[in-house]
């Protein structure tokens, strides 16, 4: 397993045991021999808004970090997460978007298969590159209600 898994898999580990995450960046980081950057990259790429989760963080004395989940219901997620993609949306966002519908079991793995297939850059590569976001975005949220309806 990668590091970053590794710091991950430690993160949700205590998410999944005490509901938060808290921790001191320089310890973690020194308990796993890497630099705190690493830990920062995890977080800043696993553990988005995007992907249901607050992160909350402070300066100086080892870097202190929260984490939580953010716990909607389920009608107030898929709003929530409809009313952000907004007007324009990249295939990395689209697959974070997904990522945290499967991982709360909002949608299927099919409907999310079928969602991210129609929303790939390699689908929208005929669409001139400054429309594909935007193209994207209500392909992406009209699929997602779709899912949602049925």
């Amino acid at each position: 397993m990668n590091l970053s898994n590794v710091i991950a898999t430690m993160i949700n580990e205590m998410l999944e045991s005490e509901g938060v995450a808290q921790f001191q960046r320089n310890i973690l980081a020194q308990n796993l021999g890497c630099a705190p950057s690493q830990i920062n990259y995890v977080i800043s790429s696993r553990f988005t808004p995007e992907r249901g989760f607050i992160v909350e963080s402070r300066r100086g004395g080892g870097g202190c970090v929260k984490i939580t989940r953010i716990d909607y219901d389920e009608a107030s997620l898929l709003l929530k997460i409809v009313g952000s993609v907004g007007n324009e949306l990249d295939e990395k966002e689209s697959k974070e978007h997904l990522f945290n519908l499967l991982y709360r079991r909002l949608i299927s793995q099919h409907d999310a298969s079928m969602i991210a297939s129609a929303t790939a850059d390699s689908v929208l590569k005929c669409v001139p590159e400054e429309y594909r976001d935007v193209l994207r975005a209500a392909i992406f949220k009209q699929m997602l209600l779709t899912a949602i309806q049925n």
